[in-house]
């Protein structure tokens, strides 16, 4: 998965939509107000940092090297993943959809898309 396969995945959810609030440099993804996904898109190695459920997380990090606790973010609820080729890109498209999936459930179901 390269830069832009990571922006059109992260773009291509319902209400979605890219905010640069850290500066120019990290895209933050969010849904009704709140993020979902962050990334320096310009980084090499390619990183993305998701929301995910704290159980899973652990399991997560404890499987895969190229997966570590958020990156400046609740470590609890947040991994960020090195897009290093080590992870298959269908796994990494599941934890950006699982990321979406849990943000979303948290809004109100007034600003749910």
């Amino acid at each position: 998965m390269d830069p832009r396969d990571l922006k059109a995945l992260c773009l291509g959810f319902p209400g979605a939509v890219e905010d640069f609030p850290f500066g120019d440099e990290v895209s933050v993804f969010k849904v009704g107000g709140k993020m979902f996904a962050a990334s320096h898109l310009d980084s090499e190695p390619l990183q993305v940092s998701v929301k995910c459920d704290p159980e899973i997380a652990l399991r997560l990090r404890a499987d895969h090297p190229a997966v570590a606790p958020g990156y400046h973010l609740n470590k609890r609820h947040w991994n960020t993943v090195t897009i290093d080729g080590s992870l298959p890109d269908q796994m990494l498209s599941e934890m950006v959809t699982d990321s979406y999936d849990l943000v979303v459930a948290s809004l109100p179901k007034a600003r749910r898309p």
